[in-house]
């Protein structure tokens, strides 16, 4: 028997497009860190976004680690982020010797909750520890806007710094602006995943010019201005390249369309599946939220159906199908389970019943068909 082909969770989808910018960076000799690529990358990010500017960085997790210098995040500090996330989110805190403070999410998009978020800065304070929290970190996750109405209003209130983790979420918009704009940084990942990809990369983006000039300063090495190498502060080797920049130019000029194939691939299982009990998909709760649907995730209670998202997953993989849980929560994490943590069971629950569907924009109607009628059979 023939092994059917893989079908991968989210791969990378190039467009052809950038294979210019790639042969010009080469018949230009442009090959090391820095170069005409990356500014129009730059450039790109920074216009798609709406934004002032982006410094386009070696990946999503040096940015966060750059916007935590930034904000002035130092040994003994606290950092308030999301329980629900990837490791990257948090692992930049830790880098820094402060503390995360982890935060559960709502039911409704799956992000950090409003509400204890409120309720965890009470509680830092009256424990004292009002000089020590330094930033808050909002993750928009699988491509579904956090509630940054509600965030922004607190976070402002107590006068802390907002960093967007937006690394999943390129193309969302939240009351028609971009994610990533509505706090002091934003942070964007081009890993090989993710629905723009330049391999491997990330960026920053800010409107505050002063901060973007200290981060491109931090991430190429921190060398001052002399005749000679000379460094007064420490810093990064997280420039992206210019080979790496001129993928991301090629990227940037489908990133409409991949939008759109992520969308499309979203509404295609929950129009299958709507019929279903037990299956539940991370919905837009109302206008104001415009998710990218990076992945399109489900919940499978197990006493409706009388499967497991293991179950599934494991369907899957013998047909050759990735598929993936949902984030294990960061208090959960046996590296993080002493940091202090805002949970109600939340994610939690999601865990241990979500999972990430195939949902990369090279899916064919064809290879859909196969995921659902896998996912259908079992459900029968």
């Amino acid at each position: 028997m023939i092994p059917k082909n893989r079908i991968f969770l989210s791969p990378p989808h190039m467009s052809g497009g950038e294979l210019k910018y790639i042969n010009e960076a080469f018949t230009t000799n442009w090959i090391a860190p820095l170069g005409p690529n990356v500014e129009a990358f730059e450039n790109s990010l920074a216009h798609y976004c709406g934004i002032k500017h982006a410094v386009a960085l070696s990946s999503g997790t040096a940015a966060i680690h750059l916007a935590l210098i930034l904000l002035g995040v130092e040994k003994g500090d606290e950092v308030i982020a999301p329980a629900f996330t990837f490791s990257a989110t948090i692992n930049p805190i830790v880098y820094l010797g402060a503390t995360p403070v982890l935060i559960d999410s709502e039911p409704n998009t799956w992000n950090m909750d409003p509400d204890l978020l409120e309720k965890a800065i009470k509680r830092r304070r009256a424990q004292g520890a009002e000089r020590k929290v330094k930033a808050i970190i909002v993750v928009h996750l699988y491509g579904m806007p956090a509630n940054m109405d509600r965030i922004m209003e607190i976070a402002d209130k107590n006068d802390i710094p907002v960093i967007e983790d937006a690394a999943e979420a390129l193309g969302s918009r939240y009351n028609g602006k971009q994610v990533g704009t509505y706090g002091r940084l934003g942070v964007l990942s081009f890993n090989g995943n993710k629905i723009i990809t330049t391999s491997g990369g990330g960026a920053l983006i800010s409107d505050d010019e002063e901060l973007i000039t200290k981060a491109r300063f931090l991430a190429t090495q921190a060398r001052d201005k002399a005749p000679h190498y000379q460094h007064s502060q420490i810093g990064y080797n997280y420039r992206m390249s210019n080979i790496l920049a001129g993928i991301g130019r090629g990227q940037m000029e489908v990133i409409d369309d991949r939008v759109k194939q992520r969308r499309k691939n979203f509404s295609f299982y929950k129009e299958r599946l709507k019929n279903y009990q037990g299956i539940e998909f991370l919905d837009e709760p109302d206008n104001s939220f415009f998710s990218n649907r990076w992945l399109t995730t489900i919940l499978i209670d197990n006493h409706k159906t009388g499967i497991t998202h293991e179950k599934l997953q494991q369907l899957l993989e013998e047909d050759n199908i990735e598929s993936r849980p949902l984030w294990k929560p960061m208090h959960l994490q046996p590296v993080f389970t002493s940091c202090p943590a805002y949970v109600n069971g939340t994610s939690e629950g999601f865990f241990s019943s979500g999972l990430c569907l195939p949902s990369g924009t090279s899916l064919t109607d064809e290879d859909r068909s196969r995921i659902i009628n896998i996912i259908e059979k079992m459900l029968v």
